[in-house]
């Protein structure tokens, strides 16, 4: 058959390579690294109390450029490289041009392609750990803590989940974009990591309000937007199944966001902006593990249900429960990452739509991704079953296993360094660190600061015995 020449295969483009699904896989891996540099490098630096913006910002920063090395060097090849133990892949480097133009373990890709692209979710998923542990936790202990929980935890989840040779995989686990390797994983590492470094500073605690909120909502654009990246990649082909994830995503954050809103006016009576910003979040991530294989109407009810469920554990839930009022987690990923993760992943092993499964996985014994409600409606019911108990086993596997590794690491790095800053250094904040303040201005914003306090209480309402008073 007669291609035009730009089309025709030669050496540089092989006849397996797709050049539009490469296009699009590159420019969605880009959009999820913008999502960490610069989104949450913003977003965690203006959100913070000023004295903390610049350390904030760098530990994001960091932990982006130390897992790109790690990535390549070891941590690619141990989550999707041949099998070396029954849940992780043989360490390999993955710097060699021979292997990186190959074409890669799923779609018409290079390796290059596809280590890139997985590369920038192994990345922010370090960045959103880093989420609990701001205010207080010692550099030189998050420099190791990273290139650590990357190599010991997430490579583990990853292979479990994604590799195709995947233990989860295998049992047919649907995680269409990171709702259990990412999301679950980062919530229950960063809760668990804060828990093991200790709280901030006493005067952090009690006021931490944000420095720049505008600047925070810029992060927050970046990081919804670049969100089309981070699901519509996901089929690793430019397929009409990577268009209803994009639209899907979208049409859920709107309504976790609006209804998240709606829930801080009703309660505490003003439209709260770091609310509105959390609502977003918990959206996003609630979608994550089902973009794809739900529909539009699913998408609406998982955008009420994230909007309303991690608002309530976040808002009243969190003053009641001992264990969460003693654990420090600066930017609640407990509830927006843990929480979320999980509802997602609990509903999508109810709204999985057995054709659109088949668009994603395109394997002839789809049908076994069947979601309850589907298996009701089909007469499957313990197919239905069997899919949801997966999904809760994938929970209950990535809680364990996030726990006691975590906490192993803590352990091993406070031996080497202490894991919280000293006291003085806490007083001080950036400076003592980095000798380096984010703003030439006068004082710590306490003079002119806003009512705000911290992510989870944004308008705190009138309080009887310490709860909150729900209306």
């Amino acid at each position: 058959m007669f291609l035009p020449e730009n089309l025709a295969p030669d050496e540089a483009s092989p006849e397996w390579l797709n050049k539009g699904d490469n296009a699009w896989q590159l420019t969605a891996a880009t959009m999820v690294g913008l999502q960490s540099v610069p989104g949450l490098v913003i977003l965690y630096g203006s959100i913070v109390k000023k004295k903390w913006a610049v350390n904030s910002a760098f530990m994001a920063l960091y932990a982006f450029a130390a897992v790109l090395v790690c990535w390549v060097g070891w941590g690619y090849r141990m989550s999707f490289g041949d099998k070396f133990i029954h849940f992780l892949g043989m360490p390999n480097v993955s710097l060699d041009a021979q292997y990186l133009i190959k074409q890669a373990f799923l779609g018409y890709l290079p390796n290059a392609t596809m280590i890139y692209f997985q590369f920038v979710f192994a990345a922010i998923t370090l960045i959103l750990v880093a989420g609990a542990l701001l205010g207080r936790m010692n550099f030189l202990a998050w420099m190791l803590f990273v290139p650590l929980w990357l190599t010991f935890s997430y490579t583990v989840t990853a292979y479990s989940i994604w590799c195709p040779d995947g233990w989860l995989s295998k049992h047919g686990i649907i995680d269409y974009s990171g709702g259990f390797v990412i999301h679950l994983a980062s919530g229950v590492a960063g809760f668990t990591a804060a828990y093991w470094v200790g709280p901030r500073a006493t005067r952090d605690r009690e006021r931490f309000p944000p420095n720049n909120i505008l600047l925070m909502l810029a992060g927050a654009g970046l990081l919804w937007m670049g969100w089309t990246g981070f699901n519509g990649g996901d089929p690793y082909t430019v397929s009409t199944d990577a268009s209803l994830a994009v639209l899907n995503t979208h049409v859920c954050t709107a309504t976790s966001l609006l209804t998240w809103l709606m829930l801080d006016i009703i309660f505490f009576g003003k439209p709260s902006v770091i609310g509105a910003t959390q609502g977003m979040i918990t959206g996003l991530v609630c979608i994550t593990p089902a973009a794809g294989v739900v529909q539009g109407w699913a998408a609406i009810l998982m955008g009420i249900m994230s909007g309303s469920i991690p608002w309530y554990t976040m808002m009243v839930l969190h003053k009641r429960i001992w264990l969460l009022k003693q654990v420090d987690d600066t930017m609640a990923v407990f509830h927006t990452h843990a929480v979320a993760g999980s509802l997602g992943g609990i509903l999508t092993g109810l709204f999985a739509v057995p054709k659109l499964n088949r668009l994603f996985y395109l394997v002839d014994d789809w049908e076994h991704y069947i979601g309850l409600f589907y298996g009701f409606q089909t007469g499957r019911t313990t197919a239905g079953f069997k899919q949801l108990g997966i999904q809760l086993l994938g929970i209950l596997f990535v809680v364990t296993f996030n726990i006691i590794m975590t906490s192993l690491i803590c352990f091993l790095i406070n031996l080497v360094v202490p894991l919280r800053l000293a006291e003085d250094e806490l007083q001080t904040g950036d400076d003592a660190i980095h000798g380096e303040e984010a703003y030439a201005l006068w004082g710590d914003g306490e003079k002119y600061e806003s009512k705000l306090n911290s992510v989870y209480e944004e308008f705190p309402p009138p309080t009887k015995g310490g709860e909150v008073q729900m209306a």
